[in-house]
């Protein structure tokens, strides 16, 4: 837990100092969390992250989230014209393999490439957008927050588990916590900082507080399937990329389709 707690302030401290910093700083940390966060899908799949179905996969990951990122003025990539070439080579691939690569290393590849670039893809996003820094740090602190307070709430109160199957340890009393705990932190946060609305932040903290939940159970999903407990060993104390940004995957791209942000 010690080990823990130092290395989740030390790298909260960074991550919102590159946050602060924007630009290209901010856009080359999403790239490589990406980047890694797709090499420990493809080593939890059980497929080869730096063989062919791999490397079209980083292709699939960049190429989606290319357009978001402050350097990528010097080239243009169509992601619908990406994501048909990238799926073509790939079931082509599986033929050459004579189903050794079958269909579904195919729909593994091209679903943790959509998910893990669409993710981070619009948390770069997030960052260029007019109010972006404090936008950021808003769903970012939510999401903390979130985290937090799910568990300390269900360690306790917690009783009635939420979704055993998949995460044994979660409990509802933990989840209505994480909630309270997401509203409470980002209202306080732009009242004594930020400007924005009251409507948009609400929305906000409703969003990190259950899309965040939903992505960390997604994840677990993820392990629970491929059986293995983290999806890395990059952050000690951590687990990987994945352990850390499950709820962030989920939480960003769901605030730009509901028009929040």
């Amino acid at each position: 837990m010690k080990q823990r707690i130092i290395t989740g302030l030390i790298g909260g401290a960074a991550f919102l100092f590159l946050i602060y910093a924007g630009g290209a700083w901010y856009s080359l940390l999403v790239f490589l969390l990406a980047v890694i966060g797709h090499f420990e899908f493809m080593m939890m799949s059980g497929i080869r992250p730096f063989g062919v179905a791999g490397f079209l996969g980083y292709i699939l990951v960049v190429g989606i989230l290319w357009p978001s990122l402050t350097f990528s003025a010097w080239l243009t990539i169509s992601t619908p014209d990406l994501v048909i070439t990238v799926l073509l080579l790939l079931l082509i691939y599986s033929v050459l393999r004579k189903n050794q690569f079958h269909i579904e290393h195919v729909a593994l590849t091209v679903v943790g490439a959509l998910y893990i670039g669409f993710g981070f893809s619009y948390m770069a996003a997030t960052r260029n957008l007019p109010d972006g820094l404090m936008l950021t740090i808003l769903v970012i602190l939510g999401i903390w927050a979130t985290d937090s307070g799910a568990y300390f709430v269900g360690k306790a109160i917690g009783k009635n588990k939420l979704w055993p199957q998949i995460s044994p340890n979660k409990t509802v009393e933990g989840s209505l916590g994480g909630l309270a705990a997401s509203v409470l932190v980002v209202l306080v946060v732009n009242a004594l900082l930020g400007s924005l609305s009251l409507a948009q932040v609400f929305g906000i903290a409703l969003v990190a507080g259950i899309a965040g939940q939903l992505g960390d159970l997604v994840e677990s999903g993820f392990k629970r399937h491929f059986g293995v407990k983290d999806s890395g060993q990059l952050i000690p104390g951590h687990g990987g990329v994945l352990d850390r940004f499950d709820s962030f995957l989920l939480v960003f791209p769901v605030l730009h389709l509901l028009g929040i942000v």
